[in-house]
């Protein structure tokens, strides 16, 4: 083996045990070995056989390094089973990603509690350890731990992990305050089409920075004499845009307002967290946000992310679609009111226990059960709008849900360019969607789902509306390349699986 092989093998090995919260020490006991000889093999200084590499790949559950440099991961579905029992929706993918970011505010140790275990989170600790900062999954995998150096070695980002990601433009507000300069690799993501970043740099601009977009990276550079000397007016109401303005107003010494501000799911739980390290934000779940900023935060802060609602909504449709009871147990109503009540409308059988409280101490949570029903086609389209409207990403599950429904169903995302397109892969699936324009697309119900073999779309919420209707769909499917999915979704197979679905996850060898 080439010793930049064994190197590569080693941080694998490296990544796959801080996954799963391990030290060096327990791999070594697994393994029968000593922590000198793990030290040795994810440094890349000790020849290490193919029994070897399959034996830590067993004791860490991670086929990536059993099979060293795996290919894609594919999903093989049997459908047509009804789904029953209870399941819990986890916490927000959304919120997680703005937390990790927000931790660069903090000179502190940050735990955050059951964060999810998807690769956006996986590629933006990739990012992070690169840059510096310690991570490191606590409490048997479930929490996790991150603690920033003295100075952050923005020279060494890993540019790999940080483009597979459209996350690291949420690195923008928090840096500013660090250093005068710095350098970013392009946001990435999925493929939703065109998004330009100029709405963060419209707002980013009244904290002094400016950033140039050249040869693949953002180039920002600070002017420490600018600072935002009346309201801040955000030129679209998007989640990340009012992330990123928050995380800049939140070291800013002085009082921000932020107007046109989203007070979506992820920008509460946010604006919690920082209140957490000791910056006052008033007008949380409004358009307004004043914030009291705090030029120096270093303190030991432990948050708990709200749970999912979009991944609630992931879960709902799957019971409408297989004609299934079930949970769905730990919702945040308050972000899923407007979707059940397009459902209701559409003749939706469900029920929901009283509100309690999330582990946020904010966020209020239901358990709904929903059962077979006869569903008719709303009357008026589907579109979204900004919170309190219907979610931007609860769309797409409406083209699953509309297929199953009697009538035609118009709907209208008309904030992605792709999407919209994507939804048509349903028709490989006996599906009948006419795409009207980019934006628009025409349900035809209800649809008697057949098993086909596809490639997952390139867009995370499409890629789940796929998977659902294989899951419907009599006979054996196979969705191929399913990353897209895992970077949303922890374990979405094997949690569909405990209430009654049949998903087999295999790779190409």
């Amino acid at each position: 083996m080439a010793d930049d092989y064994l190197v590569r093998i080693g941080r694998l090995i490296r990544d796959a045990r801080q996954h799963r919260g391990w030290t060096q020490s327990q791999l070594a006991e697994a393994l029968g070995t000593s922590q000198s000889a793990v030290n040795r093999i994810e440094r890349g200084n000790q020849n290490i056989s193919l029994e070897m590499i399959a034996r830590i790949g067993e004791a860490l559950d991670s086929e990536i390094v059993s099979l060293g440099y795996a290919g894609p991961m594919h999903l093989r579905v049997v459908g047509g089973r009804r789904l029953s029992g209870a399941i819990d929706v986890k916490t927000s993918k959304n919120a997680c990603v703005a937390l990790l970011c927000a931790s660069l505010l903090n000179k502190g140790r940050t735990v955050l509690r059951r964060v999810a275990r998807i690769e956006e989170v996986y590629r933006l600790l990739e990012v992070l350890s690169s840059i510096g900062v310690r991570t490191r999954w606590i409490n048997g995998g479930v929490d996790l731990e991150l603690v920033p150096p003295a100075e952050l070695d923005m020279a060494a980002i890993d540019a790999e992990a940080a483009v597979r990601t459209r996350s690291i433009i949420m690195f923008l507000g928090p840096l500013l305050h660090r250093m005068d300069s710095f350098r970013l690799p392009y946001a990435g993501g999925c493929d939703l089409g065109t998004r330009t970043i100029e709405p963060h740099m419209i707002a980013l601009r009244r904290f002094g920075l400016d950033v140039a977009a050249t040869e693949g990276q953002y180039h920002a550079r600070v002017d420490r004499q600018v600072r935002p000397d009346r309201p801040i007016v955000l030129t679209e109401r998007g989640d990340t845009v009012t992330e990123n303005a928050l995380l800049a107003a939140a070291r800013h010494d002085g009082v921000t307002v932020i107007r046109n501000a989203s007070s979506n799911y992820m920008v509460q739980d946010l604006c919690f967290f920082l209140e957490a390290l000791g910056v006052r934000v008033e007008g949380i779940g409004t358009t307004t946000l004043t914030v009291h900023g705090v030029p120096h935060i270093d303190v030991d802060v432990d948050y708990s992310p709200s749970e999912d609602p979009v991944e609630a909504m992931s879960l709902l449709a799957a019971a409408v679609v297989t004609e299934s009871e079930l949970t769905v147990r730990r919702v945040p109503i308050e972000f899923l009111e407007i979707e059940l009540a397009v459902l209701e409308e559409m003749g939706l059988d469900h029920d929901r226990t009283p509100e309690y409280v999330a582990d946020n101490g904010r966020t209020r949570l239901v358990d709904l059960t929903v059962r077979p029903s006869k569903l008719e086609a709303p009357i008026d389209k589907i579109h979204p709008m900004p919170f309190p409207g219907l979610n931007i990403d609860n769309v797409p599950f409406f083209a699953a849900i509309a297929a199953v429904a009697q009538g035609q169903t118009l709907i209208h995302d008309w904030v992605y360019d792709n999407r919209a397109i994507y939804l048509t892969d349903l028709n490989r699936l006996g599906g009948r969607l006419q795409l009207l324009d980019p934006h628009r697309v025409l349900v035809e119900g209800p649809t008697r789902w057949r098993a086909a073999e596809m490639m997952c779309p390139p867009a995370l919420r499409p890629a789940v509306v796929v998977l659902l209707a294989m899951m419907a769909a009599d006979g054996t499917s196979v969705l191929r390349n399913v990353y897209v999915i895992n970077r949303g979704y922890e374990d979405l197979a094997e949690r569909l699986n405990s209430v009654g679905a049949q998903i087999e996850i295999f790779r190409d060898i």
